[in-house]
């Protein structure tokens, strides 16, 4: 049971540093409500299952090879670049007094997924992280032990998703219009930051 909480906790504390997702989720829950926000963090839990799955299969070294990196670096800048830029978009929509909210819930998971999968710090993560514990897991346990506590470690990143879809709907009603746009404006500018900061690692990569 011991062993089984801790892998609880460490999925817990692996998805509470502030990121893209933390970030988008954040704004998608104030803007639109739980619903949204806790489908953003699914379709990113969808994205880190597939990651562990490639880790225990070994197919993610391939990931880290250079082509393959630099391919990641910008196709992340895209899409954060992206995301940021439709939520600075957003945010005057809020300011003309239209209201939010009209996001399909399909959209907003794809949306999730595509923020962590087009991440290569996730894949760098995943594969320095879940690789070193799932090796200790393999060296300890039976392959039904390395799955239910591999399947803890989602479960707490499960949990954080919850909280962060909660926490972003509770505030949602106390925030004026203004307010509101200028959570938008701050969460793009946010986007974009790490878009540009993954534009400059797959520069470094083509041209260091």
């Amino acid at each position: 049971m011991t062993v089984l909480f801790s892998h609880f906790l460490l999925g817990l504390s692996l998805a509470a540093p502030i990121g893209p997702i933390n970030t988008a989720q954040m704004e998608r829950g104030i803007r639109n409500g739980f619903l949204h926000a806790w489908l953003i963090g699914l379709g990113a839990m969808l994205a880190d299952g597939a990651f562990m799955l490639l880790v225990y299969f070994g197919v993610i070294h391939f990931l880290n090879e250079p082509f393959m990196k630099t391919f990641l670096w910008l196709f992340g800048c895209f899409v954060l670049t992206y995301t940021g830029v439709e939520s600075l978009l957003q945010a005057g929509k809020e300011k003309d007094g239209r209201r939010g909210g009209t996001e399909s819930p399909v959209r907003s998971f794809a949306s999730g997924f595509l923020l962590s999968v087009s991440n290569p710090m996730s894949i760098l993560f995943w594969l320095g992280i879940y690789g070193s514990v799932l090796a200790d897991m393999i060296a300890k346990y039976e392959a039904p032990e390395v799955l239910l506590y591999s399947s803890a470690i989602m479960a707490g990143i499960m949990l954080w998703d919850v909280m962060m879809a909660l926490l972003a709907s509770a505030f949602r009603r106390f925030l004026t219009r203004a307010l509101l746009a200028a959570i938008s404006v701050l969460s793009g500018l946010f986007l974009i930051g790490f878009g540009i900061f993954f534009g400059v690692e797959a520069f470094k990569l083509l041209f260091g």
